[in-house]
């Protein structure tokens, strides 16, 4: 038996989780950021201590695997650099396992959940494969014959900022025109606002009131319902993340490329065109599958337990 812990910048989740890549049982709580990096170690070993404590076999956890934003590195256990915890240095491995008296291993998060997807999800059979996330920003996981793909440097697989246009939007990293600035859901949101600034009559505002805020979603009901502005969004939307993943698998030629986050939800409506535009874009004209993430939040939790 495993435990997966999953550290987001809401929640901090938690689960049992078997060798076959199941999650027996889960817990979690709120990140306490503004509280300081004891504060969420001490959650995170509580979280544990409670699974622990849940009885039904989980008396035999064995190792204990934490999936982190940022910069993790595996050989010496620190969380090398977490910006949205504001964490430098820390050395999660070596506390943890002094707490909970079990091994600990880490994992940047976005790399966890994509091998959740490659161990028990869409990639599950798969011998390589790619995990993009398209949220507030885009992650990514790349694994090849098995292994992730950690790069000399622990930041190995940030496909979100590779970049698509020189000059471009401006994005997080400080760099401008990275796949994140264009792909995001952060991305979409603003350019339906532009589209919406620009055309007062488009069925967006609307949509907007209905919704009660500018989502990502936005732009595809306006489309559905016909509306020109709204489908120019989501057109320009698909072509930039079709020409990311037409880069991504140019690089590493993936058996599978699986795409999670909020805007899979639109089902068809995005998949089939997505899959047409980076087909043609492929090199060799050899494109992959291309499926949505099956996991949903429990990726992370799983991918942590198991990626060591």
């Amino acid at each position: 038996m495993y435990i997966g812990v999953d550290i987001g910048g809401t929640n901090i989740a938690a689960g049992v989780v078997n060798s076959g890549g199941r999650i027996l049982r889960k817990e979690s709580v709120k990140t306490r950021t503004a509280d300081g990096y004891k504060a969420i170690l001490d959650d995170i070993a509580a979280l544990i201590e409670s699974l622990r404590a849940s009885g039904d076999g989980t008396e035999d956890i064995i190792q204990i695997g934490v999936g982190c934003p940022g910069c993790c590195n595996q050989d010496t256990g620190i969380v090398e650099l977490c910006v949205n915890l504001g964490w430098k240095d820390v050395p999660l491995v070596r506390d943890l396992g002094a707490i909970v008296g079990i091994p600990v291993t880490i994992e940047n998060d976005a790399n966890a959940a994509a091998f959740g997807e490659f161990v028990a999800g869409a990639a599950r059979g798969a011998k390589s494969a790619v995990a993009i996330t398209l949220g507030t920003g885009v992650g990514a996981g790349v694994i090849i014959d098995g292994k992730l793909l950690h790069g000399s440097n622990y930041a190995g697989g940030e496909l979100g900022h590779i970049v698509m246009e020189v000059g471009g939007e401006p994005c997080g990293c400080g760099r401008r025109g990275c796949f994140e600035a264009y792909s995001s859901a952060t991305a979409l949101i603003r350019d339906t606002r532009r589209a919406m600034d620009a055309n007062p009559d488009s069925l967006m505002h609307p949509i907007a009131a209905e919704l009660g805020k500018i989502s990502a979603r936005g732009a595809w009901l306006a489309r559905t319902r016909g509306d020109a502005a709204g489908t120019a969004v989501v057109e320009k939307y698909i072509e930039y993340l079709a020409e990311g993943i037409a880069n991504v698998v140019n690089i590493f030629q993936p058996e599978i490329v699986c795409i999670g986050g909020g805007v899979c939800n639109e089902g068809d409506n995005l998949l089939i065109p997505l899959k047409a535009a980076v087909a043609s874009r492929v090199y060799g004209g050899k494109s992959p599958r291309i499926a949505v993430c099956e996991l949903g939040n429990d990726a992370g939790i799983i991918g942590a337990a198991l990626c060591s």
